[in-house]
């Protein structure tokens, strides 16, 4: 049985979501080049905005 307390990996915690998407604006050489993001980043970034709103419910 898992406990609550710990996320599953489907479901990164709202901070690992941030970083893993700053993370990669930061070192992407596609991200870097262009002003919009690559479509890894909008991946990432849905992941963190997904992740902010299960933790606003």
């Amino acid at each position: 049985m898992q406990s609550s307390n710990h996320p599953t990996p489907a479901a990164p915690s709202l901070d690992q979501a941030r970083e893993d998407y700053e993370t990669h604006r930061r070192y992407c050489r596609q991200c870097a080049l262009n002003a919009s993001p690559c479509p890894a980043a909008k991946h990432l970034r849905r992941l963190y905005n997904n992740a902010t709103r299960s933790a606003t419910r």
